[in-house]
């Protein structure tokens, strides 16, 4: 149980954002996959009186739904309500052809904090996956149904779940007679617990966070020009990093965390630049005629893929870099399908590489193969943008446009599942995926 003890440290830490948590985004599962795998998650036994403080085994059940893997029953399909694995008839849950179900209870202590017990049980061989009993303040319950989603999902996927992440973004809002307010927010992967961490009256852009998760580094231009500039999400206190002349912009912080690469057009035209982060040193990348921008590291941190229109249109490259953060080879392009490709999101495990790729004349996302060289358009909508991989390569969260207003949307690697995610009122737009937390 150590890993839960430093995940509810990480979670404290967080806590200490001093600005009001708000919940504005709202999710709608607009595709699900075919063949996701059935599961019974039992609603939760509650211990004390009145209401439960949450519906964990919903927030569960959302969760493994989202993914695109799982196909939680609906409640009013329940053959029965058991709290514990010796309550169970496992005949009567196979008949209903269900591979896996959850159940458990939410017990109130006198110091006000809670019990959380759940246990994963595989229906067919009879025998229990996963248990365990977790504690937790009232503000931690999400969190703990997001750990027990994580928890179900590696159990039985063999994969490590990426429920208890965070997404960060823009959100834009004011009419026409106001001037817009620009949001850097940060909210759960379900959208839960919005934070507002900066905000401003001009652009805000390019969000990207530290492997750490503490940080997030962004574009303002807060004093009239685009500057790139470092937010601390514990403390409030942010930094400006890159204030050259001409553009600064696209940061993206290496896998180690001591470097960012960012495009610069400080000699003249857009390049790709690497920058120690303590020393502020700068080491130039690209040099070459062309617009090369948008920079994203590879997972080893040997490596650039970036956009350039070098070869006539808007296509990835990659370039490897030594220790030294010097290229060592002549950029190579990556992709060949169509005449746009841009903003690449590489995957952590770097075998896919999503962008953005024109399709008679909508901007799509796109992902491909980096080993097979299968590339695949995963959606079908207008106007998509800024793809950003979960921590565990799963799912792609993007902005698109719907009835005219930026929303967020995601969708499997596979393409199998999707879903929504909208403000209320306003835009939000360039959203960036958390890494995961320490275990």
């Amino acid at each position: 149980m150590n890993w839960i003890k430093r995940a509810c440290l990480f979670t404290t830490l967080w806590l200490l954002i001093s600005l009001p948590a708000r919940a504005v985004l709202t999710i709608e599962i607009t595709q699900g996959a075919d063949d996701a795998m059935p599961i019974a998650v039992v609603p939760f036994a509650w211990g004390g009186e009145g209401e439960a403080p949450e519906q964990i085994d919903g927030i569960v059940a959302a969760d493994l739904q989202r993914s695109g893997f799982f196909r939680p029953l609906d409640k009013s399909d329940l053959i029965a309500r058991p709290h514990q694995a010796s309550q169970v008839n496992y005949t009567d849950w196979r008949a209903l052809k269900v591979n896996h179900l959850v159940v458990g209870k939410v017990l109130p202590r006198e110091d006000g904090s809670y019990t959380v017990q759940f246990q994963l049980l595989d229906v067919n061989r009879r025998q229990q996956l996963a248990g365990y009993s977790m504690r937790t303040g009232e503000t931690g319950l999400r969190r703990t149904a997001h750990q027990i989603s994580d928890i179900i999902y590696q159990k039985i996927t063999g994969k490590r779940g990426a429920f208890d992440t965070f997404i960060a973004y823009i959100t834009v809002t004011g009419d026409r007679t106001d001037k817009p307010t620009y949001q850097l927010a940060i909210a759960d992967s379900d959208g839960h617990n919005e934070q507002i961490v900066y905000q401003s009256r001009q652009p805000v852009l390019s969000p990207g966070w530290s492997p750490d998760g503490k940080q997030l580094v962004f574009v303002s231009f807060a004093r009239g020009r685009s500057e790139i500039y470092i937010q601390n999400i514990v403390s409030g206190e942010n930094r400006r990093l890159a204030a050259f002349n001409g553009l600064n912009s696209s940061p993206a912080w290496s896998p180690d965390g001591k470097y960012l690469a960012m495009t610069l057009s400080r000699d003249g035209n857009p390049e790709i630049y690497v920058m120690h982060i303590e020393s502020r040193s700068l080491q130039r990348i690209t040099r070459n005629r062309a617009i090369d921008t948008e920079p994203a590291w590879l997972p080893d941190g040997k490596g650039l893929v970036f956009t350039s229109d070098r070869g006539g249109s808007p296509q990835l490259y990659e370039v490897m870099l030594n220790n030294e953060m010097r290229p060592t080879n002549r950029p190579g392009r990556l992709t060949f399908q169509g005449r746009y490709n841009a903003r690449a999101s590489v995957a952590p495990d770097g075998r896919h590489i999503a962008m953005v790729h024109r399709e008679e004349g909508n901007f799509r996302i796109g992902v491909l193969d980096r080993d097979s060289g299968l590339f695949r358009v995963l959606t079908d909508s207008r106007l998509d943008e800024s793809p950003s991989f979960a921590p565990n390569g799963s799912m792609i969260i993007y902005a698109t446009e719907a009835n005219y207003r930026g929303i967020l949307a995601a969708v499997s690697v596979d393409g199998r599942a999707q879903q929504r995610l909208s403000l209320q009122q306003g835009d939000v737009r360039e959203p960036a995926w958390s890494p995961m937390r320490p275990e």
